[in-house]
């Protein structure tokens, strides 16, 4: 099993609070604030980072699929958009909407889609949100 690892520091109330987010890796560190996610205030947030997580799993998800099927993507650019809504007194995460281009030799846009649709179904980062509706918009390029 692969564990990965990420922590944040909050300090002071919700409003006036500030904190840091790490990943385990030291790839990452940054601040973030009421401001960084209900505003918009400098700095990351939980949300942002969990779009980075879902366009970076579902990129390789889809990548492995083409690859297992016989073609060579060249590349997969995936952009994610998380809806951060209030709801009954809090906030919670109600869609995220992924949006992909990728560059694949020699496959026909309906193989492509029908692969794209399968990785986004069983990428682990789309597995672990099934909660949230997730769309997707997918995109063939030749360039």
């Amino acid at each position: 099993m692969i564990t990965r690892r990420a922590s944040a520091v909050w300090e002071g109330n919700l409003k006036d609070g500030k904190g840091t987010m790490s990943l385990g890796s030291g790839a990452f560190e940054g601040a973030y604030s009421f401001a960084s996610r209900f505003e918009s205030g400098p700095g990351t947030n939980p949300d942002e980072l969990i779009g980075a997580a879902h366009a970076g799993c579902f990129s390789m998800a889809l990548s492995a699929r083409l690859t297992q099927a016989g073609y060579a993507p060249q590349s997969i650019s995936t952009d994610a958009a998380v809806y951060l809504e209030s709801s009954g007194g809090g906030f919670e995460i109600t869609r995220i909407d992924l949006k992909t281009v990728a560059m694949v030799p020699d496959i026909d846009e309906a193989t492509f889609l029908e692969h794209a649709n399968i990785a986004k179904e069983g990428c682990p980062v789309s597995k672990a949100l099934q909660g949230v509706e997730i769309s997707l918009e997918a995109e063939l390029t030749t360039a």
